[in-house]
């Protein structure tokens, strides 16, 4: 019943929220919009490399983000005896992970994506091309 109401395409939007921050540890707050020629997204990563943030897609059509362990920007800050330390936390994100089920007129074979000010945008195209026909019409004979 839930699968009716929550459909494919919102099930994981829904399920990576910002709402579930404090759950997953993800910070990795998204915009999706989309052109005649292409789906767009802007996902904050502030302090992460590109390095750090992988993409992959999976065999069913699931864009996955990670950001490895965030900016060790902390560990760059001297350590010494007259140092005190208050709180570290810049250093300490832990990472994220995002999951978009793309649509499946897409050119998963075309995606690019770039790291730019903290902020990752990944372009997807779309496959505007016809897709094949998957009703098959077979010929009865009048022996097998």
């Amino acid at each position: 019943m839930a699968g009716v109401f929550f459909g494919d395409p919102f099930r994981r939007i829904l399920w990576s929220q910002p709402i579930l921050r404090e759950w997953t540890g993800s910070a990795a707050l998204m915009d999706w919009f989309e052109s005649p020629a292409s789906h767009c997204f802007k996902i904050n990563v502030p302090g992460y490399s590109k390095e750090k943030v992988k993409l992959e897609v999976d065999e069913e059509n699931v864009l996955h983000i990670r950001g490895e362990e965030g900016s060790s920007s902390s560990k760059e800050e001297p350590h010494g005896r007259e140092i005190v330390w208050h709180a570290a936390e810049r250093g300490a994100t832990g990472g994220f992970h995002r999951q978009i089920e793309l649509p499946e007129n897409v050119r998963v074979d075309q995606i690019k994506a770039q790291v730019e000010n903290g902020v990752l945008t990944i372009i997807v195209p779309k496959d505007n091309t016809p897709k094949p026909s998957k009703v098959r019409t077979i010929n009865i004979s009048s022996k097998l």
